[in-house]
């Protein structure tokens, strides 16, 4: 580790997340692959700020399995998905958290839509094709507040395009179109940002979960949810689905 990492691995030691991925990369498909990773993280508390890097300081790669905001909930995931031993992960948080791979405040993916706007894209927008045609979208400049100050300071507003699926929509055919392992992320209609909310769609046992890393104070860990419930006064969501990678995995 250099002075430029923080890892923190928790309840793991390297060895057991090491045997832990190899095992999860013998599953072929993706979704029931991130399915076996994050049922691992249930539990683990729910922990806001644990990235190092601002406009005023220098970034840092940050491993922190100890406590999961709902972002790097999905960031490790995601990394562990995409390989098959400890050093790959390591390897693979770079392109999942950051554009190009490169450790840098500017660059990091802060936004839920930044996942696929990155050129090193792993997952795809379906949410047309989860609102089987009644998708919505909204223009959001994202980062800059109704009243033209910055979410993050020194990072410029970016113009895109968000679909999402409005709330009054999710119903059972929108819900049998998803998949377990869907990246979901919850619309918001504030100024200047996408989702609120990100979590993972998981089915089991003819149930329909949302499971995320809850800031809820009566919660404040990473749990399984009933899905159909938590999105019902939502004002939407937006869904990403994994993409099988090209070959072995790292």
């Amino acid at each position: 580790m250099s002075d430029k990492e923080i890892i923190r691995l928790g309840r793991w030691s390297e060895g057991d997340l090491d045997r832990f991925i190899r095992e999860a990369a013998l599953i072929s498909d993706a979704g029931l692959r991130i399915a076996h990773i994050s049922r691992e993280f249930l539990g683990i508390p729910y922990q806001g700020f644990t990235l190092v890097g601002d406009c005023a300081t220098a970034e840092r790669l940050v491993i922190n399995l100890e406590g999961v905001d709902c972002f790097t909930f999905i960031d490790y995931v995601e990394a562990m998905r995409l390989a098959r031993t400890f050093a790959a992960f390591r390897e693979n948080l770079l392109p999942v958290r950051y554009r190009k791979g490169r450790i840098a405040f500017e660059e990091r993916h802060h936004f839920f839509s930044d996942w696929i706007k990155s050129r090193s894209a792993f997952v795809h927008d379906i949410t047309a094709t989860v609102a089987g045609g009644g998708s919505e979208v909204a223009e959001k400049t994202l980062n800059v507040k109704e009243d033209g100050s910055l979410y993050l300071p020194g990072l410029a507003g970016t113009t895109r395009e968000i679909r999402y699926v409005p709330g009054g929509q999710i119903d059972a055919r929108v819900r049998e179109r998803l998949r377990t392992g869907d990246y979901v992320g919850i619309y918001t209609d504030l100024a200047g940002l996408d989702v609120s909310h990100v979590g993972i769609f998981i089915r089991e046992r003819d149930k329909e979960w949302f499971r995320h890393a809850s800031s809820a104070e009566a919660v404040k860990r990473v749990v399984d949810q009933d899905f159909e419930g938590y999105v019902a006064t939502k004002p939407g969501i937006v869904v990403l689905r994994p993409i099988e990678p090209a070959g072995t995995l790292p």
